[in-house]
Parts: C-alpha cells; sequence; structure tokens
C-alpha cells in the first residue's frame, strides 16, 4: 500500500484524472463535465503499451518509445488543435496534456 503515497504515482494519476476537469471548466466551461470525460477518454492512447515487451518498465520514458506517445504523433495531437471542432479539441487537448504528464514521468528517473 506504499504505491498509495509514492508522490510520483499520486502526480502522475492526479494529472491523469484531477487536471483534465480542471482544464475542462477553464476552457469548456459550458459542458465540461463531458469535456472532462472526453479527455479522460483519450488514456486510450495508452494501448500503445501493450505492444511493448515488457508492457510496463518503470525505468522507460512513454515519451519517443510507444507509437502514439512519439514525437510525430504529438505533433499531430498539436496540429488537431487547429481543428475548427469543439470535439476535436478537446480530444487534442486531452491528448496534448496526456503527453505532458507523462513526460513529467520521465522527469522523475
Amino acid at each position: 500500500m506504499d504505491f498509495l503515497f509514492d508522490p510520483q504515482i499520486l502526480t502522475h494519476y492526479g494529472l491523469h484524472f484531477l487536471a483534465p476537469g480542471v482544464l475542462a471548466w477553464l476552457f469548456f466551461k459550458d459542458g465540461w463535465r463531458g469535456a472532462w470525460m472526453l479527455m479522460v477518454a483519450t488514456m486510450l492512447v495508452d494501448l500503445d503499451h501493450s505492444l511493448a515487451n515488457p508492457m510496463f518498465d518503470p525505468s522507460r520514458c512513454s515519451i519517443g518509445f510507444h507509437p502514439l506517445h512519439s514525437y510525430p504523433a504529438i505533433g499531430i495531437y498539436a496540429l488537431l488543435l487547429l481543428v475548427p471542432n469543439r470535439y476535436v479539441k478537446i480530444i487534442a487537448l486531452g491528448l496534448l496534456f496526456h503527453m505532458l504528464t507523462d513526460w513529467q514521468d520521465c522527469l522523475w528517473m
């Protein structure tokens, strides 16, 4: 149960679940709950971890390693912010914030 008090784990999952709620409230006040849920759903991007062996390695930085965490993919997520569609922008923001959260994990290493 020590993992419950691990600052890295608390930061990582706090940023994955709570911070998107704050972003949704700041940028999408009308319908922020739906925006929050959509941003949390972008965590499905972690399915690319299933392509790695081992699937989870605490000493491996996800950014630049997994296909959906690659720099070209991150560039595409950034370009999605330019699409004039509210839902695409929410997804793009969720994906970019997910990458930022995973990148902060790399800094802990």
